[in-house]
């Protein structure tokens, strides 16, 4: 990872956000690059919790802990860069986070994906 990398995401001039937030995504990114925190990433979520990323769904924390397993299974290194936050509103608990993600395949290929 380089030296100079940041989990931590810009906001729109003007805009606050609780800063609990931010600190939350900054925490969920960097476990999400460390292939061995399985159950930290489960436990970013409520028990209940409806997960969708891309074509895999599931419900609740066993669910969500198999997919995760299953992200690794063809990857050996991701980074995240969460780039910004966008807050529907000051002061919102609603938002939506751009950002970008460097995965490394375990059969040597490389991608640089950008997420919503």
């Amino acid at each position: 990872m380089s030296n100079n990398h940041t989990y931590r995401s810009a906001l729109p001039p003007g805009t606050n956000l609780d800063e609990g937030i931010r600190a939350f995504f900054e925490t969920f990114y960097k476990t999400s690059d460390t292939p061995d925190a399985q159950d930290a990433y489960a436990d970013s979520f409520t028990e209940d919790a409806d997960f969708v990323m891309a074509s895999k769904k599931g419900r609740g924390r066993e669910e969500i802990l198999a997919i995760r397993k299953g992200m690794w299974a063809t990857v050996s290194s991701r980074l995240h860069t969460p780039i910004k936050i966008f807050p529907f509103g000051s002061g919102a608990d609603e938002l939506m986070l751009y950002g970008t993600v460097i995965l490394e395949l375990k059969d040597g290929r490389k991608a640089d994906v950008s997420f919503l």
